[in-house]
């Protein structure tokens, strides 16, 4: 059975698809009657061989048959010995590659063998009783997998001409996805073809695009299996065949044509979300440029739109989601929840356990379902990333109905299933963080093979960065040759030299945001990069409450679940280690000899003994984060082990790190305790709306998407004595605490002078201007006063208007006629207190809008005005038959995404009396 030579019945067929329902029906044919052997899965398991023998063989295929015994042998036999079966093991969520697997599961036995010439791929079957007879059953080979460096099934590696191609910063789980995608498009493409559908693809091509994608595959496979690791970045060495530089550029053109069917609908298969288009492109172009002479590019360094990097290129693990501190929430791509933290549940008024499994429409007001449900379902049957990657001011529903401003960031990651997850942050719109740092774009940093090894740098990094080496081998390198009284000498130069640049690395890093979360990770990859293995950020909060704010390690794999940030055991009384007399200003302490958890005697201290010892320390510093003679936590900095422990001599340089490190956690926080201030100050500002018969109004407020998120920005109404109604929008110059001080004071005068004086508009905003000139001489602001009067019988206001520098108010009826109204323009506020100011009149239509904006909603860097004025107008047209708090949602949604500036609203729509 083990030879070539057809045993009992045999018959060839062409390389078509057709050929695997022809083998079908030749077997069912050959076993009727030969015994108690299961036809059905005679039938199915060759049609599985011989497809996959069409795919990735491309030669005549030969099918013997012979049935002895009670037992059923079925050979498929082709003549490409360089096409080795290569087990997919396709995940649970996979469309294809699961062939080999049913083979293993439904046969007796099964294997592959090869004569040099011929292959034969080849299964028994044999009813339960004989099998269970059976005392011993021979060894039967798997189907192999190629070893590294030789081409897949190759027996001898001179059989054809390979070129290796290196595949730098590989993401594991994006690969798996893009894989199980890849095979879906083209398995679903021959069936097409075989039905005569073709959507422009010959079917040779699809041959050879079935092929390449095939040995990619296999290639890829074995090159895992012979590295084992798991880290999700991996570097890869692959050797491919020659004519992979032909065929690759036709499997991304069939791939491109099968996406545009998947788009149009007109394939089964969804389109590829934007991570999986952009990494597969990376690596078909890397296979044909490398094929080409070209040097590898890693995927980490490749520019992609933020939509298509998924989260820092991290793969999908739901402790991710639970150890955030920011609320968040992830969804499947069946919009349902699978997983929640803490945060986000309190925040929307449920438990965690109660969200998981519900649908991610329970979280979103009723009037942007629908839009919510259209947007999701365009993303996954078109794969147009409209809302990914962007930061979107929109009301979250809060489980007692009540709706909270949040913005919206959705991001996606893969499963290590291949699965992809969808992964949104709900952040309050008081209290924003700032986004993290584009990192896109930033040098390569070391690898480490499994063993903690690192790898060699990437060819690009080496020349950017001319290949600097780890501080510690550059001072072996500088004393090798030297006598050994000057020796010493070279090493402590270079440790001083590698001191000053490390010092002055960790100063850069705190430079340039005012991001607490974002330096502390910014500091401990320089340290981690420069110093130590890895490296621990402890905080105390405003409570004494240590948290453990950032755990870095080379080896991001390296780190358990354990060792991720949290809230730490108290510091009590007991506390004797390291990290509590630290905290209580004692160090920085050197340790070179670390005690079991078992020895600690607290809570504190034993977590810091089992940190130590998951990660594994030779020797270690706890320096003190000091600043403003208050100790505002601890730095750990660790080294494995190895020739190169810390010493004494160490401890100078750690203790200006942490100094430098202290100082930024500070400032940090200072500006965070400002901002909050400012936030809290500019909220408290924003009025309850008047309930006024026959006119509705409605308001909005976002702050920046950016780190300012303080600014001037304000709206007001209300009710003067005389009944009619104020409307009043502005924006005080500036970013910061000052602004929304000024604001504050101008919204407050303002408010005062019309209730006091009820004149039009144009001499309230004079009033305004001499009183803000004589208080607040630097304070400029733009603004507009109107007031409404209900004078007229049909159900439409007039509306009496100054405008004070600002943008002109939108008026838009409610057949969408839309018309700006700048008939009472004047200078800022705080420019002229004596130039008089015009007042306009205007009459506002029954179930007109009118909006009154802030500079947020519209202006864009580089973006001539009028093109955004345009860009509003025809949003307002669109939405002039809305109710107004949907307009005014719609308009955020659309217009302030990613906006760099404070928004503000505020919409008024007369109505008639019933």
């Amino acid at each position: 059975m083990d030879g070539l030579d057809p045993p009992g019945l045999s018959r060839r067929f062409p390389a078509r698809p057709d050929s695997a329902a022809s083998a079908r029906r030749f077997v069912r044919a050959a076993v009727h009657g030969a015994g108690p052997v299961d036809p059905d899965v005679a039938e199915l398991l060759v049609g599985e061989l011989v497809t996959n023998a069409v795919l990735h063989a491309g030669s005549e295929i030969e099918v013997q048959v012979r049935a002895a015994d009670g037992t059923l042998r079925v050979r498929v036999v082709d003549d490409r010995v360089d096409r080795h079966v290569v087990p997919l093991y396709g995940h649970p969520y996979a469309s294809t590659g699961w062939g080999w697997a049913l083979v293993e599961q439904l046969s007796s036995r099964h294997g592959v063998t090869t004569d040099g010439h011929r292959k034969a791929v080849w299964f028994e079957l044999r009813p339960p009783e004989v099998a269970s007879s059976e005392v011993a059953s021979p060894e039967v080979p798997s189907p192999e997998v190629p070893s590294a460096g030789v081409r897949a099934g190759d027996p001898d590696s001179s059989t054809a001409a390979a070129g290796t191609v290196t595949l730098v910063d590989l993401p594991c789980a994006l690969y798996s996805a893009s894989q199980q995608h890849r095979h879906a498009l083209l398995r679903e493409l021959l069936l097409a073809v075989s039905a005569g559908t073709r959507f422009g693809v010959r079917p040779r091509d699809l041959v050879v695009a079935h092929d390449i994608s095939n040995v990619i595959s296999s290639r890829v496979a074995a090159a895992l299996g012979v590295q084992p690791s798991d880290a999700d970045m991996r570097t890869l060495s692959l050797s491919v065949p020659a004519e992979a530089a032909t065929a690759v550029p036709t499997l991304r053109g069939v791939l491109d044509l099968a996406e545009a069917a998947a788009r149009q609908e007109r394939l089964l298969s969804r389109p590829g979300l934007p991570q999986i288009r952009a990494f597969r492109d990376w690596l078909l172009e890397e296979i044909t440029r490398q094929l080409a002479g070209e040097e590898p590019t890693a995927w980490t360094l490749v520019p992609r739109e933020p939509s298509a990097r998924p989260s820092e290129l991290t793969p999908w693990d739901v402790r991710q989601v639970q150890g955030s501190r920011v609320p968040t929430i992830a969804a499947d791509d069946a919009n349902r929840v699978i997983a929640v933290n803490r945060a986000a549940a309190d925040l929307l008024g449920w438990h965690e356990d109660e969200l998981v499994g519900q649908r991610i429409t329970a979280l979103v007001p009723e009037h942007l379902r629908d839009r919510h449900v259209a947007a999701f379902t365009s993303l996954l049957l078109t794969g147009n990333p409209s809302i990914l990657g962007r930061s979107v001011p929109l009301p979250a529903l809060h489980r007692d109905g009540g709706l909270l401003p949040v913005r919206l960031f959705i991001q996606t990651q893969e499963a290590a299933d291949g699965r992809t997850v969808f992964v949104a942050q709900l952040i309050p719109r008081a209290s924003e963080p700032a986004p993290a740092p584009d990192t896109s774009a930033a040098p390569d940093r070391a690898r480490l093979e499994p063993g903690g090894t690192p790898a060699g740098p990437h060819p690009e990094a080496v020349a950017a960065e001319g290949a600097a080496p780890h501080p510690e081998t550059a001072a072996e390198d500088a004393t090798q040759g030297a006598a050994p009284g000057a020796r010493d000498d070279v090493h402590r130069t270079r440790t001083a030299l590698e001191g000053l640049s490390l010092l002055a690395d960790t100063r850069s890093a705190l430079a340039g945001t005012p991001d607490l979360d974002v330096l502390v990770q910014r500091v401990c990859e320089v340290l981690v990069g420069r110093l130590a293995d890895w490296c621990v950020v402890d905080l105390l909060d405003e409570h004494d409450q240590l948290d453990r704010v950032r755990v870095v390690h080379r080896n991001a794999a390296a780190l358990p679940p354990e060792a991720y940030e949290g809230r730490l055991p108290p510091m009590c009384e007991t506390a004797r280690g390291p990290l509590p007399r630290v905290l209580r200003g004692a160090g920085p302490l050197l340790l070179t000899e670390i005690p079991p958890p078992s020895q600690a005697t607290s809570a504190l201290d034993a977590r810091q003994l089992d940190l130590f010892e998951q990660l594994g320390v030779g020797s270690a510093v706890v320096a003190p984060l000091r600043a403003r003679r208050e100790v505002l936590g601890a730095l750990t900095v660790a080294r494995i082990g190895g020739p190169h422990p810390f010493t004494e001599e160490d401890l100078p340089l750690i203790s200006d790190v942490a100094a430098a490190l202290a100082l930024g956690v500070d400032n940090a926080r200072l500006y965070r305790e400002t901002r909050h201030i400012a936030e809290r100050l500019q909220r408290s500002l924003l009025p309850a709306l008047p309930d006024t018969e026959h006119l509705h109004l409605a308001a909005r407020y976002a702050p920046s998407s950016t780190s300012a998120q303080v600014g001037g920005d304000w709206y007001d109404a209300f009710v003067v004595p005389s009944g009619d109604t104020v409307l009043v929008i502005g924006d005080v110059t500036g970013h910061d605490l000052k602004a929304a001080v000024a604001m504050s004071a101008l919204r407050n005068m303002l408010r005062g002078i019309a209730v006091d004086r009820q004149e039009p508009p144009g001499d309230v905003l004079r009033r305004l201007d001499l009183a803000s000139h004589t208080l607040y001489r630097q304070a400029t602001a733009t603004c507009i006063y109107g007031l409404l009067k209900d004078d007229r019988e049909d159900g439409s206001r007039s509306l009496h208007y100054s405008l004070a520098g600002h943008l002109p108010p939108l008026l838009t009826t409610r057949e969408g006629d839309t018309r700006y109204l700048d008939a009472a323009a004047g200078l800022l506020i705080g420019m002229d207190p004596e130039t008089p100011r015009p007042t306009a009149r205007e009459v506002l239509p029954p179930h007109s809008t009118l909006l009154l904006y802030t500079d947020g909603l519209i202006e864009r860097r580089g973006e001539h005005l009028d093109e955004a004025m345009t860009r509003l107008r025809q949003h307002t047209a669109a939405l002039a038959r809305e109710p107004l708090h949907v307009f005014c949602d719609e308009l955020l949604i659309g217009l302030a995404a990613d906006s760099t500036d404070d928004v503000a609203v505020l919409a008024v729509r007369p109505t008639p009396p019933a």
